[in-house]
């Protein structure tokens, strides 16, 4: 058989198993920028080599919940490689996915929790159940609660994004704050994934080992994702990337921590007003 026939040596061939179908990487590999398929990447684009990803979420003539799913099963299950490959691109479509998942997350938890609330105070919940007017107060925080459990997530993911472009700007990383919005905005999968929600979508498409391996994929995923990120998007790796990581890792908790104490002293001012 002539060589050109033969079988590619293995390592020429695709790594189809390292990359979730959530991302498309064209079969033409060429710059963006200056449209040269021998260019290693112009000074101002930020894919990688030219190669231009498009996120699943962000196709069109699939159904939305759909896309949403996939998107959000890469960012955790094959987040490594999603999050290296995530292009620079228009940070509404990656709001809007934040925003989406963020309050199916929040609902999932609030569902959730009511079984573990009836067993610890069961005479509490048999009275909101009972009292309209502890009913009324309990349907007002909820409306109230859940949108904003899910805006702090969101602003909290949003905060990680942009303060890695601050650490990775102050050890020699390149200019990228868009695309490290999107790195926040995107991480959102995560909470659904790993949430109550997720378990019981994962269970119910992919049997329940599949929820039992995510718990144990779960311990360091954002590390290990916001690494892959630093290496993809700036080329900071080793010690360099680290300092990246930690600096963002703590204006995520302190948005996080500012978020929840307004959303409780929202809370408890909805509840004297309405008392």
């Amino acid at each position: 058989m002539p060589q050109s026939l033969r079988t590619p040596p293995r390592e020429f061939r695709t790594r189809d198993d390292a990359i979730d179908d959530s991302i498309d990487v064209p079969a033409a590999v060429i710059c963006a920028t200056c449209g040269d398929a021998a260019c290693t990447g112009c000074e101002h684009e930020l894919s990688r080599s030219g190669i231009v990803a498009m996120v699943a979420w962000e196709r069109s003539g699939t159904p939305v919940l759909s896309r949403l799913w996939a998107t959000a099963r890469a960012t955790t299950m094959t987040g490594d490689a999603f999050f290296e490959l995530l292009p620079d691109g228009p940070i509404g479509p990656a709001l809007r996915f934040a925003l989406t998942v963020e309050l199916i997350a929040a609902l999932g938890f609030v569902v959730s929790a009511v079984p573990f609330v009836f067993l610890i105070a069961p005479t509490w919940l048999k009275h909101i159940a009972l009292d309209g007017g502890a009913r009324d107060i309990a349907m007002r925080v909820g409306v109230v609660g859940v949108p904003s459990l899910a805006l702090l997530l969101v602003a909290a993911h949003a905060a990680h994004g942009l303060a890695l472009e601050h650490g990775a700007r102050k050890v020699g990383g390149r200019r990228a704050r868009s695309r490290a919005l999107r790195f926040g905005l995107y991480a959102s999968g995560w909470d659904l994934v790993l949430g109550p929600m997720g378990a019981v979508i994962l269970a119910f498409k992919e049997g329940i080992g599949a929820s039992l391996r995510m718990l144990a994929l779960g311990v360091g995923l954002p590390g290990r994702c916001t690494r892959a990120f630093l290496r993809g998007c700036y080329g900071l790796e080793g010690e360099r990337a680290e300092r990246a990581n930690r600096s963002a890792s703590l204006a995520a908790v302190l948005a996080t921590i500012v978020g929840a104490f307004a959303i409780l002293a929202g809370i408890v001012v909805l509840v004297l007003v309405t008392d």
